[in-house]
């Protein structure tokens, strides 16, 4: 049985505009639900993916950080081509990294990062994350486990060379937080078992922004979007959205 594949949206409704980002292994569907809680809220949002996400693993490995930055400023544009001047962009792991990289290259009006990464594990670990969807796509695809089995052991005997330049682009993003001045709401899962979430503090405490603010959520894990406490995390987005100075 083939899987639908997630695609990317644009969900129309209203002059304020935000750029939804997914993570890295993630897809549009990570920020479906915002996404259409913002429409009902008045908002527009698109959320893109980057290449080599949301298809097969075999794909992904042989794609890296330059290819996705490009799709993330393709986004920005499409939304500024379909006449929406006034963008704000939100993240959720790398999506958040890049969030805060869009606000320091483009005019925004606000940044929000959720769960975004100050500091990356090693290459071997972060090759685990590739594994594991891996596994995941191809269960949905509909193979067996033998299948599965045989396909991800042979990825396992490749690499993803690109894994060294998302560390870098990680460092980068961090060593320029001090040039954000955009308004800043960061998230941060406490027990998040994905990265390390003090990187919260670094974005808050390093960012030049006049206008921040950071929230802890006690019982969702990294994928906060999908998790328990989504709907707080919706109402929390909406607030900070609505405290921005949108021109009417």
């Amino acid at each position: 049985m083939k899987i639908a594949q997630s695609k990317p949206f644009f969900f129309k409704h209203g002059k304020r505009a935000v750029l939804l980002l997914h993570g890295f292994t993630g897809t549009s569907a990570d920020v479906r639900m915002l996404g259409r809680f913002l429409e009902k809220k008045g908002y527009t949002s698109l959320a893109p993916h980057y290449k080599g996400h949301g298809v097969a693993p075999e794909e992904l490995i042989h794609t890296g950080p330059d290819e996705w930055w490009e799709d993330v400023l393709a986004g920005y544009r499409q939304l500024q081509e379909a006449g929406y001047e006034q963008i704000a962009v939100a993240g959720l792991s790398l999506g958040g990294v890049f969030s805060l990289k869009l606000g320091n290259n483009m005019p925004v009006k606000g940044i929000i990062t959720m769960n975004a990464p100050m500091s990356m594990r090693s290459t071997e670990i972060m090759y685990e994350g590739v594994l594991r969807y891996a596994h995941d796509y191809k269960k949905y695809e509909g193979k067996s486990e033998d299948e599965i089995e045989e396909e991800v052991e042979a990825l396992r005997n490749q690499s993803m060379p690109s894994l060294v330049d998302l560390q870098q682009l990680i460092a980068d993003v961090r060593k320029e937080l001090d040039m954000i001045y955009a308004p800043t709401f960061v998230v941060q899962s406490v027990h998040d078992e994905v990265i390390d979430a003090d990187s919260a503090n670094v974005i808050y405490n390093h960012i030049e922004s006049p206008e921040k603010n950071i929230s802890w959520y006690d019982h969702s894990n990294h994928v906060i979007t999908l998790g328990s406490e989504k709907d707080q995390l919706h109402e929390e987005v909406f607030t900070f959205l609505e405290s921005l100075d949108w021109e009417e």
